[in-house]
């Protein structure tokens, strides 16, 4: 009998601390805007600005962001950036993520160039940040947009 009420109780404790944990702020984060950065007779880079808002009045450490480029339905680009610095605190912090997609890449999707020279493009983030006492917390971000392949005569 005794052993019951002991479970009655871990049992309550563990619901209030679940209640609790469920009405912790988190970090939030968006993607607010992906910019061609720089274009040339190799590559292209993609800037992609993340706005990282941190409700803590700690810093908080950015483990890693870790990316991946899709188009026409296939992966071409895939990687990852680790310990790219931390977030301030109680403030939104705006990080830019450079994407080099190499030309060969992009012309090896020549069905999708078509007739006005662009490539369209899914972006996949996951932010990963490292929060005191629960761990990696990972906050996945989507854009889509489209590549304007520069013309020969743009290059020369």
């Amino acid at each position: 009998m005794f052993g019951g009420g002991c479970a009655a109780v871990l049992d309550m404790a563990n619901k209030f601390l679940l209640e609790k944990v469920v009405r912790i702020k988190k970090p939030a984060a968006k993607i607010v805007g992906v910019a061609i950065e720089d274009v040339s007779s190799d590559g292209v880079t993609l800037n992609t600005k993340i706005s990282v808002d941190n409700p803590y009045a700690k810093s908080l450490p950015v483990s890693e962001i870790s990316y991946a480029v899709k188009s026409a339905d296939r992966m071409i680009l895939s990687g990852k950036i680790e310990n790219t610095g931390s977030l301030p605190a109680k403030e939104e912090t705006v990080l830019v993520l450079p994407v080099r997609i190499e030309h060969t890449i992009l012309l090896s999707l020549v069905k999708d160039i078509g007739e006005d020279w662009d490539v369209d493009y899914e972006l996949d983030l996951s932010l990963t940040i490292d929060l005191p006492l629960f761990g990696d917390f990972t906050i996945p971000l989507s854009w889509k947009g489209e590549i304007k392949l520069p013309t020969i005569s743009s290059i020369i």
